[in-house]
């Protein structure tokens, strides 16, 4: 099969971005979590790199896109969420969104600031983290214990209040 055959059947499966990837290259035993993904300066995040799940502790680890509606009515969640826990629970949020072009880290920044993030900011571009958590979409909301775990996750805007209940399950191990 030729690979425009393959690309065209697999858009007509509503597979896109990571899942495309993965569906063309395939996925190795060690290509789900942890992953170490890059990090951007902007409230609360510092540039640098960071695991994912974060090691020893709870972690929320939030997929987003600057373009998704419902992203945004994920983020007052997380807020509250993260205002709530403070430091016992660490979260990041990650867009698989490339830089460059018409995208710029300045507009994820802008994005960031605009929704009240004040955690972890990352960027997963070629969307290993999404597709290592089977994220079919976005917003997409996964929890790890602090064994880096994942114990629950979530495709659509999930409540505070199921976030509250699976952040305290997997508190529990």
């Amino acid at each position: 099969m030729n690979r425009r055959r393959l690309l065209t059947g697999l858009a007509g499966l509503g597979i896109t971005g990571g899942s495309a990837w993965v569906a063309l290259n395939g996925l190795s035993e060690d290509d789900g979590l942890p992953k170490r993904v890059e990090t951007i300066r902007a409230r609360g995040s510092t540039a640098g790199t960071v695991q994912v799940p974060v090691s020893d502790t709870v972690t929320v680890i939030d997929l987003f896109a600057t373009w998704c509606t419902p992203c945004k009515k994920q983020m007052t969640a997380l807020t509250r969420l993260h205002d709530e826990y403070d430091d016992e629970v660490r979260f990041v949020s990650i867009t698989n969104e490339r830089i460059g072009g018409t995208l710029t880290k300045e507009d994820v920044r802008s994005w960031w600031t605009e929704n009240d993030g004040n955690w972890t900011l990352g960027l997963d571009p070629d969307s290993s983290v999404m597709a290592a958590l089977n994220a079919g979409g976005l917003p997409f909301v996964g929890v790890a214990a602090p064994d880096g775990t994942v114990t629950w996750t979530h495709h659509g805007v999930a409540g505070i209040d199921a976030l509250r209940t699976q952040i305290a399950a997997a508190e529990k191990g």
